[in-house]
C-alpha cells in the first residue's frame, strides 16, 4: 500500500482520537445526560481545556479533507513519490503534534506546528 495511503488511515484513527478526547472533556463539563441526548439545550461556555479540545477537533476537520484530496489524488493520478510520501508523514506527524500542544495551551510554537 502507498504511504499516502497508510498516512490517510493513521489520520482517520487521529481523527478518532480528537473526536472522542473532546467528547469526554465536553461530557465532564455538561454531564452524560447532555452526551446522550439531542443537545438542543443552551449549555454554558466550554470550560478552558474542553474549549481548546474542540477548537483541536475542529482544526483537524479543516484540514483532514485537503490532505484526503492531495494524498488520494496523488495516489489515483500514480504520481506518489518519495516526495509525496515524506510529505504526508510531515503532515500527519505535525497534526500528532497539534493536538497536545493545543492541548496544554502552548501558544505561537502550537501555529507554527
Amino acid at each position: 500500500m502507498p504511504a499516502e495511503l497508510t498516512v490517510l488511515a493513521l489520520a482517520g484513527i487521529l481523527l478518532l482520537v480528537h473526536i472522542f478526547t473532546a467528547t469526554h472533556f465536553k461530557t465532564k463539563q455538561y454531564g452524560i445526560e447532555w452526551n446522550m441526548g439531542a443537545r438542543d439545550e443552551n449549555t454554558q461556555p466550554l470550560n478552558e481545556i474542553a474549549g481548546r479540545l474542540d477548537r483541536a477537533r475542529g482544526n483537524f476537520l479543516e484540514t483532514l479533507p485537503l490532505a484526503v484530496i492531495a494524498l488520494g489524488g496523488v495516489v489515483l493520478a500514480g504520481k506518489a513519490s518519495d516526495l509525496t510520501a515524506t510529505a504526508a508523514w510531515v503532515w500527519l506527524g505535525a497534526r500528532l503534534v497539534y493536538l497536545p500542544l493545543y492541548w496544554v495551551g502552548v501558544p505561537k510554537v502550537r501555529t507554527y506546528v
